[in-house]
């Protein structure tokens, strides 16, 4: 059974969709799609969530992802306490998105031999990929005229091209850890989304498991087996690099010192917010700041 299409995606029968967002906040919901998906973040802040990794995203983030992998960009709460006047506050979110399916072209259009580097950059997109440095720039420019041109060959053979420039690039990383599958079914993303957004709601305070599984309507044992099984990750874990998330943001802001940040962030003592902030991210957070300033 293949999840419904939300309505954004239709129809996509023998092309491929390039949309401009510009809305108060990103979709809230945590989803998955029979799309690829290459998107770019111009303007906004908030939580990346692919598979199993959990990142803070900002302007310049682009990702690719292959079809049905599970991913949320969570806008910080800030989009939306003021999504009633956000045009004139001049707080928005922007940003650049294609969808595609991998029979756009045909049942076998990229089984061709010159499609090898394009076949394998879909194969590795399976797993989420991210780009940096002067690959992102070429490719923000590559998207944006993208959205200048109608629908027909030039846009097919501008994707392609830019498919092709992306499937030779090394500056990339993997976004899911190398075991990650998907194993939640499309009548479970209504439960995963409670659990998301009560983690996100509530990741500064002393979160309870109880209340957790009690809101997804399971045991706590239950529910620690559930989550794991299809986060690749325990529940703990999962608020920890929420928290992490949030910290790294912190950090870059720039206007907490580091013991102000490990509270705001959900730590009751530094040590351990330390300890955490290192298993997670294989820096200390002024290490982290540091490199931060370097880029």
């Amino acid at each position: 059974m293949k999840q419904p299409l939300r309505k954004d995606l239709e129809p996509v029968a023998a092309s491929f969709i390039v949309k401009k967002l510009e809305e108060p906040h990103f979709d809230p919901n945590w989803h998955f799609h029979p799309h690829y998906q290459l998107f770019l973040v111009e303007e906004g802040t908030g939580t990346r969530f692919i598979g199993d990794s959990i990142k803070p995203f900002g302007p310049g983030d682009l990702v690719f992802l292959g079809p049905n992998l599970p991913h949320l960009w969570r806008s910080d709460q800030v989009y939306f306490n003021r999504q009633s006047d956000w045009k004139l506050s001049g707080l928005t979110t922007r940003g650049i998105v294609i969808y595609f399916t991998e029979d756009f072209l045909g049942n076998d259009f990229f089984e061709k031999q010159e499609m090898a580097p394009l076949r394998q950059l879909l194969y590795q997109a399976r797993q989420g990929l991210e780009w940096t440095g002067h690959t992102r720039n070429r490719t923000e420019t590559a998207l944006h005229d993208l959205t200048t041109q109608s629908v027909g060959f030039e846009r097919v053979i501008s994707l392609l091209t830019l498919l092709n420039n992306l499937s030779r690039a090394t500056d990339y990383r993997y976004l899911t850890s190398p075991g990650y599958t998907n194993t939640v079914k499309p009548a479970e993303t209504d439960r995963m989304q409670l659990v998301h957004n009560y983690v996100l709601g509530h990741f500064p305070d002393d979160l309870s498991l109880d209340t957790i599984a009690d809101l997804a309507g399971m045991t706590s044992p239950a529910f620690c087996r559930y989550f794991k099984a299809r986060a690749n990750k325990t529940f703990s874990e999962f608020v920890s690099e929420v928290r992490i998330g949030h910290a790294c943001k912190l950090l870059m802001h720039g206007k907490l010192n580091i013991t102000q940040i490990s509270f705001e962030s959900g730590f009751r003592t530094l040590s351990n917010f330390n300890r955490q902030f290192k298993d997670i991210t294989g820096q200390t957070p002024s290490g982290y700041v540091k490199t931060y300033r370097h880029l």
